[in-house]
């Protein structure tokens, strides 16, 4: 293995560590410090296509009426699109929170799965959902690649 000429890895990982603090955590990241699943998986869902100011706001309005999957479920869905607005695609992204809830219900006992193939089952949910939910949400490894990569990384 070369040596770098320009300093030891411990440096170099200090430089790193001193310039990640320049950045905002991601709002999932925050919100995922409650340490339930369910909230990453949501809050997840709606920070797709949206600046993190509003998917935290978006978020805490709707955890306020409904942060189970069985609370969620007996909500209105206006309600939801009242309180997911303005996220991007916020009636689609309703849709997607009552029948992601309808599911885990029905499948899963009302528990988010801690697989990525289990949920990537889940309607709407793609890779960087599920690893997101597994690695935030479970403290399982994983990596997730967005716009926040240079966060994640």
């Amino acid at each position: 293995m070369a040596k770098n000429p320009s300093g030891s890895i411990d440096e170099i990982i200090n430089i790193i560590k001193a310039e990640n603090r320049r950045f905002k955590e991601p709002i999932v990241t925050e919100i995922s410090k409650d340490g339930d699943p369910f909230t990453v998986l949501i809050s997840c869902l709606l920070s797709l296509r949206t600046k993190d100011s509003v998917t935290a706001q978006a978020s805490l309005r709707l955890f306020k009426i409904g942060d189970t999957p069985k609370k969620i479920i007996a909500i209105e869905l206006t309600d939801i699109e009242k309180a997911i607005y303005p996220v991007g695609f916020y009636k689609v992204k309703a849709q997607r929170i009552k029948e992601i809830c309808e599911t885990l219900l029905k499948s899963y006992d009302g528990v988010v799965p801690d697989e990525i193939d289990e949920l990537l089952k889940l309607k709407g949910v793609g890779r960087k959902t599920a690893n997101l939910v597994v690695t935030l949400g479970y403290n399982k490894p994983g990596i997730c690649v967005d716009i926040h990569v240079h966060r994640i990384s």
